[in-house]
Formats: structure tokens, sequence, C-alpha cells
């Protein structure tokens, strides 16, 4: 394993592999392997040691318990919306329980898992009173959903078709996503610290809808068999634990900055591009910079990462750097397709318009080991079409990337911010 590790390393780095993980191999032969692989095309990833400081219990880890990895992205963003009740987050469990064991087949378990949720979703007052005024109806018919999809679920578990129990249980999943939402409706979110007001940031939410074409020397995308002229996949952007990178991110989609670039790292591990430097020759775009320019300089954003339950990222340093090398992350590498931001290897605030999807191997990153997490800035995660990615490679053309939700959340820098960073 410690060879794939190596090699996974070395895939996560921006154009130029991340050398954020070169530095951690020296404490640790995983962590350099790790290292390896994910770094940009001059920017790299820092691996936290092998041997760091001790990881927080299981059961306060978003990646799950034991050697349980909770890879369902949904369900990762759920646990990191902002101002969710304990209630609604008993009644998440209990029904994600449900869930799994209705796709294991064990629908004993199931009905089991399935009493939690609904003793949970009979303290409705209690998480009503975690929702603003203005979503109290919204969240009432959210209830109301769950209530009677949870009902659904029961009759059908009962009667072995666990197939439509399961379709029931998503349905009142998809309802226990929406209550959180208006929860979460009332984060007053803070500004991230004045030395970044001269970057835009994201408040709540986007998602961004891209579409992939084959390059010229790869005719069609074949995945499991099944042949594709294009790919589509729909990404959610989470500004509540990275605003700065996911404002970033949906800021230069709205630019159209991501439209016609292609591919320029896939090996099995990461499918990375956003390099304009390392394009096909005639594009214009300059060697010596790598990233996003404006005024004539590169914009660079800061390492932004999150400890699960603190209210604000950590800016300009890893977890290791925190003092919390292990702890759970808000927002983990957990997914299939979960959207990281390349850099340098030791230049934490080097990032600009790099970034990668991660091809999740639950061995490489076992739950609490999470080689990625605290060192590079997770801001989302693929939540349809991620599974399209396997067969992503060098050369292949992002035909068109756009903001299909959300824009409206993303603040702009004002132009004494702007004056202010030129200066």
């Amino acid at each position: 394993r410690e060879k794939r590790q190596a090699t996974v390393a070395d895939a996560m780095r921006l154009t130029p592999p991340p050398s954020t993980f070169a530095g951690a191999a020296a404490r640790s032969l995983s962590a350099a392997a790790l290292a390896a692989l994910l770094s940009v095309s001059s920017i790299t990833p820092s691996v936290p040691p092998a041997f760091g400081p001790a990881a927080a219990q299981a059961k306060e880890l978003a990646s799950g318990s034991g050697s349980r990895v909770n890879k369902d992205p949904i369900s990762l963003l759920r646990l990191a919306l902002p101002r969710v009740s304990k209630e609604a987050r008993e009644l998440q469990a209990g029904l994600e329980e449900c869930q799994d064991n209705l796709a294991r087949l064990n629908g004993q378990v199931a009905s089991s898992a399935l009493q939690k949720a609904k003793v949970a979703a009979g303290k409705s007052g209690a998480m009503l009173k975690s929702v603003p005024p203005a979503k109290a109806a919204e969240a009432q018919a959210a209830l109301d959903t769950i209530n009677a999809a949870m009902d659904e679920v029961g009759a059908k578990i009962a009667a072995s078709r666990q197939g439509e129990a399961l379709a029931a249980t998503e349905r009142a999943l998809g309802a226990v996503t929406q209550l959180q939402e208006a929860m979460a409706s009332g984060y007053a979110q803070p500004s991230p610290p004045k030395e970044f007001a001269s970057l835009p940031y994201l408040k709540g939410r986007a998602t961004v809808d891209l579409v992939l074409q084959p390059g010229k020397e790869h005719g069609q995308f074949d995945v499991e068999g099944k042949l594709y002229k294009q790919l589509e996949v729909k990404m959610v952007v989470d500004g509540y634990t990275s605003p700065i990178t996911a404002g970033n991110f949906v800021d230069l989609v709205r630019r159209g900055f991501y439209n016609g670039m292609h591919i320029q790292r896939s090996d099995g591990f990461v499918v990375q591009t956003g390099d304009p430097s390392n394009e096909l020759e005639g594009s214009g775009a300059d060697a010596k910079k790598n990233g996003y320019v404006e005024g004539g300089k590169v914009r660079k954003i800061p390492l932004e990462v999150m400890v699960r339950g603190d209210k604000d990222p950590i800016y300009s340093a890893t977890f290791d750097d925190d003092g919390r090398g292990g702890y759970a992350a808000a927002m983990p590498f957990n997914s299939y397709g979960a959207l990281g931001m390349a850099r340098e290897e030791y230049d934490p605030d080097s990032a600009s318009s790099q970034w990668f999807w991660l091809l999740f191997d639950s061995d490489l990153t076992p739950a609490g080991k999470n080689l990625l997490d605290g060192r590079y800035a997770c801001f989302g995660y693929t939540v349809d079409g991620a599974r399209l990615l396997s067969d992503v490679k060098e050369g292949d053309i992002i035909a068109s990337a756009k903001v299909s939700s959300g824009e409206s959340n993303l603040v702009l820098p004002t132009a004494p911010a702007l004056a202010v960073a030129a200066e």
C-alpha cells in the first residue's frame, strides 16, 4: 500500500506535483507518497505525519467511525452545514443508517435505524425553534415529507420490498437536507479576515455544472463499457468552510476562465486542470504565470482549511501548523470527485486557479487517517456524475463550466479594497 500511497501523493500536485507532500515525506513514507500525487502544475500539497497528534474520536469525524468511511457527498455536505440542531443531526444519522443497511439488503437493522429516526423526528418542536421565522413554513413542509416518507419506508420494509424502501428513504433524506438548509439560512457568516479583502468570497453555497469533451486522441469516454460523447458533472462548492477558495472558483467559472481549458493531469488518483500556462502552444498564456492574472499579477489565495466544529477556517496554515494534526476536517477528502485546490509545496498561500478532482480510494485514506485533510483546501464535492471522471484523460477539454445556482452568494471585493491591495 505504501507504494500506491506514494503514487497518489505525486498525482495530487499542481501542474507540478504538490510539494507539501514532499516535506511530509521526511517524516513519513506514506505521507511522502501521497504528497507527490497532490501537487499542482507547479504547486504542491502537504501531508500530515503518519504519527501526529491523536485524532479526534471517530464519532466526531465526518469520515465516519472505525474502518467505515462516509463517502456520500450529499451526507458530507449536510454534515458541513452550520447552525443545525442536535435533533436534526440525530434524524439525519438514523435515516442514513437506514439507507446504508437497505443498500446492504439488511432490512432488520434498517428497521431499527428507522425507529431511531422516528424518535428524532418526534422532536419537531425543538427543530423548528432552530429555523428562522422566514423559513418556518418551508421547514414544516420538509418535516411533513420526512414523516410521510418514513411511514412508507416502514411499510416497504415490512413487505420485504427493500428497493422501494430505499427510494423512500432517499426522499426522506432529501427533505432532511431542505430542513437543515433552512436552519443554516439563519447563520450569520462572518467575512474573511481583512487582509484578504481584495479577494472574492462565497457566502453559503453555489452549484457549478461542467461539461467535458474528449480530446483529439481520446475518441469517446468509456465508463464501465458505456460510451459517452461528452460528460456532464454537477458540483456543489461550499463557502461555509472555505469562503475564499469557493468564491475564487465561482468567480473564475462565471468569468469563463475554464471554458475550453484542457485537463492537464490524470493519473488514476486525481484529475487536474486550471493552469493557463500549461495550455497548448499558441494559447497566448504567459508561461511564467500559472494562475489567474488580474491587474498584471497572478491572483493568489490563502490556504483555507477548517476543523470540524470550529466557527472559522484556519488561514495560511495546515492543521499540523496549527497544532491540530489528525483532527477531523469540516469538509474531508472522503468522496470520489471531491474538489481540492492545488498549491506549491512550501507556500501555503500560492493557490490561484489550479484545482483537482480527487478519485478517492479508501485504502489510501482510511477513516481518521486522511493524508489530505487539513493540508489542502477541500472546497466542494461532485454530487452528480462523479464516476464518469474515471475515464477523463489528459488533453480532454472543459467544453463549458457555469454557475447554475448560488452566484448571488458571491461577494466581490469593493473598489477601495482593490485599490489598497494594488498599493
